[in-house]
């Protein structure tokens, strides 16, 4: 009975700690860009109040893991994570947004959060 107590403590202690790391990060920076990104699509989408607050929040979060994929890689590398985290980040606004809202979502994005451009050396 005390180790089944005991597991029990521990589970609930380790599952405390699971905030995501991500967004304890203060970026006010990022955050504003998020609130504008989110106002931005929000006119074309037609949120709603929770909507709202959870897609600026993954906004944000995304943009964080973008600004560090910045500051530590160059070239293709650099591209190809870029496109990777923008192909995760779109797979993860379906758990948010509607059907009809994540198509169109798919469309603007593009023209909302350009990919970035990154010039080979090699290839000049």
């Amino acid at each position: 009975m005390k180790q089944l107590l005991a597991i029990v403590i521990v589970f609930f202690t380790y599952t405390s700690y699971g905030q995501d790391p991500i967004l304890q990060e203060d970026n006010d920076t990022l955050e504003e860009i998020a609130f504008d990104l989110t106002q931005a699509y929000n006119k074309e989408l037609g949120l709603t109040g929770k909507q709202v607050t959870l897609f600026q929040k993954k906004v944000e979060e995304y943009l964080i893991r973008e600004e560090r994929i910045h500051q530590s890689l160059t070239g293709k590398t650099k591209l190809n994570r870029l496109h990777a985290l923008r192909t995760l980040e779109t797979k993860e606004m379906g758990d948010i947004l509607t059907q009809p809202q994540l198509t169109l979502y798919k469309k603007l994005k593009p023209k909302l959060q350009p990919l970035a451009v990154v010039e080979d050396p090699d290839n000049r």
